[in-house]
């Protein structure tokens, strides 16, 4: 009796023979694990950050057109205000996402200083709360010389004891970028140009001559590509948190849930790739179509600097692509100790794009 053909070890078979392949590519593995860690060896070194303060108003405070010190502090293009309601200020505080909560009142006397200006900081802001003092002391000293030189303050700062944060460094922002785009290259050109020289070299053409079946095939050499490009995750995520302490609240639960959402962008990703491989013509084509899915999410999606940085008429199209989302929730669950149950809107546009993208991959790819 003949032996019944088994599919799963077909599979596997294609898994293990792509998979050793593509670690025989030095431009994969140099592509994979070279690029994204040296951005983040130079961000990690850096350790900086970026020169705009964000500040939130406490309730009550006199924002109102007629307060000057209120008209004075929008003037500084460093300053960026955060409306939100309390609780969420008061979180972003905690976690650094902003330098502080400034509480600007009427004194209620009629002699200086006019006004108070109240500023709650915490532990997790003070690498910015230096440019937050300058430019107060600033705005200060420009409404005393309007008002009256050499009379007493027109506004007096307070500074309350900070509140306890967690400290939000460069390497916590940029590393969920970085492997996000990682995975976004790989899933699109990695896929794009596999399938494609699949084709030409008449590969596919001769798995058709065996039992195999096209669905083996894809299985295959899709486990293969997210085989490797998870193990580039993981040494990115380890790389970051032991050489430049990369945020991991819950740690190995954590670091567990970074890999879940990192196998779930690269699905996506990869439909990408079947679209541009089914579209190319030869195999030039591919970079401009493979660029074309990239390069805006490596630009807009919040790899090197928040969304918010861009102007108000482009952030709704930033808000759209898939990898703005797999950033977010990236960074939510490394930093802000959300879980993956926390991350229902990204993981929902997620599937969305995943829906869309396979089917169109589903018209477009071509076998011969």
């Amino acid at each position: 009796m003949q032996a019944t053909y088994s599919q799963g070890r077909a599979m596997l078979a294609i898994t293990r023979a792509s998979l050793r392949a593509i670690f025989r590519s030095p431009s994969a593995v140099i592509f994979s694990f070279g690029f994204p860690l040296i951005f983040i060896l130079v961000f990690g070194f850096i350790g900086g950050g970026s020169p705009v303060v964000r500040i939130g108003f406490a309730p009550g405070s006199d924002t109102s057109a007629s307060n000057p010190v209120y008209r004075q502090l929008l003037q500084y293009k460093t300053i960026k205000v955060v409306e939100k309601p309390e609780a969420e200020l008061q979180s972003d505080l905690q976690k650094g996402r902003i330098t502080a909560i400034l509480n600007l009142a009427p004194t209620g006397r009629d002699t200086f200083p006019l006004y108070t200006i109240r500023v709650q900081t915490s532990t997790a802001s003070a690498d910015k709360l230096s440019i937050l003092q300058a430019t107060l002391n600033d705005l200060v000293r420009l409404l005393d010389l309007r008002a009256n030189p050499g009379a007493a303050s027109f506004a007096q700062i307070e500074t309350p004891p900070p509140l306890p944060g967690r400290i939000y460094r460069t390497i916590d922002f940029i590393l969920p970028g970085q492997l996000g785009f990682s995975l976004l290259s790989a899933g699109v050109f990695g896929v794009a140009f596999l399938f494609f020289n699949l084709r030409q070299s008449l590969v596919l053409k001769r798995f058709f001559a065996t039992p195999v079946q096209r669905s083996t095939i894809l299985f295959g050499e899709g486990l293969s590509r997210v085989l490797f490009q998870l193990t580039t995750a993981v040494v990115i995520l380890l790389v970051g948190h032991f050489a430049f302490h990369f945020t991991l609240v819950h740690g190995v639960l954590t670091f567990l849930e970074l890999l879940v959402l990192s196998f779930v962008g690269l699905v996506v990703f990869m439909g990408f790739g079947f679209v541009v491989s089914g579209l190319a013509k030869n195999e030039s084509t591919i970079p401009p179509f493979a660029n074309l899915v990239t390069l805006p999410q490596f630009l807009l999606a919040g790899t090197f600097f928040s969304i918010d940085a861009f102007p108000s008429w482009l952030q709704p199209l930033c808000r759209i692509l898939p990898l703005t989302h797999l950033n977010d929730a990236m960074r939510n669950v490394a930093f802000e100790g959300a879980h993956l149950a926390d991350c229902g809107k990204q993981l929902g546009i997620l599937g969305i794009w995943a829906i869309v993208v396979y089917a169109v991959a589903v018209k477009v790819f071509r076998w011969e």
